[in-house]
């Protein structure tokens, strides 16, 4: 079976700001899946062509959209996650929440870099994770990329306020061994 893959509002930004979603499309093809509610964070006025770019994905059937109805699991679910979560858990955003209730009730991956508040649901759920740093990983491994190529990504990411773990692609990958 192949998994279909959720993406929260911050990684997939990343790929947007630096006009690098060909990677994910050439990775993960028909699979991408922006949850409504990561739709509705990159429809910010403030970053207006990031949505364009989306939505622009979205018409050419390139990655899809996912709702969470009301009335079902997934619902009770994000509830829970944004709005009273378990003992000791904080709250975490929309685009965080849904991602992470459609990776687990549809048996699904789970792509966000914001571990710090999420880890304690990636291990309570048993999700698969992916991160911004391991997809630039897995395109050096597919020859999508070459070191080089990436280091320039990871710069322009930075560039972008995007968090990263380490100053460059290479110290990340130097990380890995």
């Amino acid at each position: 079976m192949i998994e279909p893959i959720f993406f929260d509002t911050d990684c997939i930004s990343s790929f947007l700001w630096v006009d690098r979603t060909d990677i994910l499309l050439n990775l993960y093809p028909k699979r991408i899946i922006l949850p409504e509610q990561v739709l509705d964070e990159l429809s910010n006025p403030s970053v207006s062509h990031l949505s364009s770019k989306v939505n622009r994905l979205l018409s050419q059937n390139q990655v899809r959209k996912a709702e969470i109805l009301l009335g079902t699991e997934e619902f009770q679910l994000y509830h829970m996650l944004t709005k009273n979560p378990q003992s000791g858990q904080k709250h975490i955003g929309r685009g965080e929440a849904s991602a992470i209730v459609l990776a687990k009730v549809r048996k699904g991956i789970l792509v966000s870099n914001n571990l710090k508040d999420i880890q304690y649901y990636i291990q309570l759920f048993h999700l698969k994770n992916l991160t911004t740093p391991m997809i630039l990983h897995a395109a050096l491994l597919r020859k999508l990329i070459d070191e080089s190529e990436g280091n320039a990504i990871w710069s322009q990411m930075i560039s972008k306020r995007r968090r990263l773990p380490a100053e460059t692609f290479t110290d990340y990958l130097e990380s890995l061994q």
